[in-house]
């Protein structure tokens, strides 16, 4: 059973591996990407406090991330800026433009008038000219009209894209307990007029209300997919603690130059090469057994980098080779386990049993403490912004855990069908053993 589950998992990696459907993501450090300054838009004379920040932080990295931009740099840089790095894009000008709607997402009563989209409102909410009514050159354009604001975004709890059976594209909503008060009151002396959704003193839609909410609701439309996934996000994600304008754009190259990128990766496939040799040399035939399900592993590893994807960074890459070596030393556990075993005068079936059988407490304890430890990590990253520590972190995870499957289960069944079958023969010949 494990031989055909083996062979199963060795064609989907392979498969996946050679797929270009699943191209491997680089990050900023080896093929560059975007940078953006963001800055809290509020007078010099008004406080910013470092939680306001910590949670615009949070909420710019989530919608960085719903994008499907893997391992984005979001982070403060002082009390009133937000630096955010993303890895090469097929599209960035679609990451700017979520990232600039920073402001506030608000509902707008526009009576039985709907507003098209993109059009620039005036609200009760509004302080001082609309970020929409500037011209590039700094002038003002004609006065918007003003709207009564019903209710901001931090009313909402989620937001998604979904379809109906037809079909037809729609955007769910969930309120919270006062937000749904609020709404329950408006929509019912309102019904048949629109409420329109503004962020940035901008139209992005304009619903006709059609039934009382009061928890939860939808937003129909003549939606594309694309369309109801970004006014999803926009909801979701539109409300920040503290306005920011972006302060400056700019591609940015990799910081890593080719030839340093060539001579990691030389590194790391002579580095490859000599444990596996050292593996064979070693311990001969179970080696060369171990080397097979190591080959395997580093394909399982690439597999679950594309499917995921993982975007690839230096730290990303540690991680990576750091449990290549954790995979090898489970191997040398367990074959160190088997020649004590043959030492002390027991059969080849026996010592390759109870090799397995004692090794596999060790392995699995400091797996588990790796483990942890990675969990720990990636927590400190995501909470701090460190993504180059969050990047290593889940490399050497998904590395652990493919580990304990090559490791243990490969290595084992390998050993149990090859060497199974000969015994006497091999036991003949202890220097096939390494010893």
């Amino acid at each position: 059973m494990w031989l055909a589950i083996i062979i199963s998992v060795a064609i989907t990696g392979i498969w996946v591996v050679q797929n270009p459907e699943y191209p491997i993501r680089q990050g900023l450090d080896l093929q560059g990407g975007l940078q953006v300054l963001l800055e809290a838009d509020v007078p010099p004379e008004q406080e910013v406090t470092a939680e306001q920040m910590r949670t615009a932080r949070q909420i710019i990295d989530q919608r960085v991330n719903a994008l499907g931009v893997t391992e984005p740099v979001v982070q403060t840089v002082d009390t009133r800026r937000i630096l955010v790095e993303l890895p090469g894009l097929d599209r960035p000008e679609d990451a700017i433009a979520l990232i600039q709607g920073t402001a506030l997402l608000e509902f707008i009563d526009t009576g039985p008038n709907p507003l098209p989209e993109g059009m620039c409102v005036r609200t009760t909410l509004n302080i001082g000219p609309s970020p929409c009514e500037i011209l590039p050159d700094g002038e003002m354009t004609e006065e918007p009209p003003t709207f009564e604001t019903i209710m901001t975004g931090s009313g909402l709890l989620s937001a998604q894209a979904s379809a109906t059976q037809f079909g037809e594209t729609y955007v769910s909503f969930l309120l919270d307990s006062e937000a749904g008060a609020i709404f329950g009151e408006f929509t019912a002396a309102n019904q048949g007029n629109f409420l329109t959704i503004v962020l940035d003193k901008q139209v992005i839609s304009s619903p006709r209300i059609n039934s009382i909410i009061t928890s939860e609701g939808s937003i129909t439309g003549n939606f594309t997919v694309e369309e109801a996934q970004r006014l999803a996000l926009q909801l979701r994600f539109g409300s920040l603690p503290v306005p920011l304008e972006i302060q400056s754009v700019r591609q940015v190259g990799a910081t890593l130059g080719d030839l340093t990128i060539q001579s990691s990766v030389r590194a790391g496939v002579i580095g490859l090469i000599i444990v596996l040799l050292f593996m064979l040399t070693y311990y001969r035939l179970p080696g060369l057994l171990a080397d097979v399900a190591l080959i395997l592993y580093a394909v399982l590893n690439f597999a679950v980098y594309m499917a995921l994807p993982v975007t690839l960074t230096l730290p990303a890459i540690t991680g990576f080779l750091l449990s290549t070596g954790m995979a090898v030393d489970a191997n040398i556990l367990v074959f160190e386990r088997m020649k004590e075993e043959l030492r002390k005068g027991a059969s080849l079936r026996e010592s390759i049993v109870t090799g397995f059988a004692r090794a596999w407490s060790s392995i699995r304890d400091s797996n588990i403490a790796t483990l942890v430890v990675c969990f720990i990590l990636w927590g400190f990253g995501r909470n701090f912004g460190a993504s180059a520590v969050q990047g290593f972190a889940l490399t050497l995870a998904i590395g652990i855990s493919l580990s304990l499957f090559t490791a243990v289960i490969v290595t084992r069944t390998f050993v149990r069908i090859i060497m199974g079958r000969a015994y006497e023969w091999i036991e003949a010949r202890p220097w096939l053993l390494g010893i």
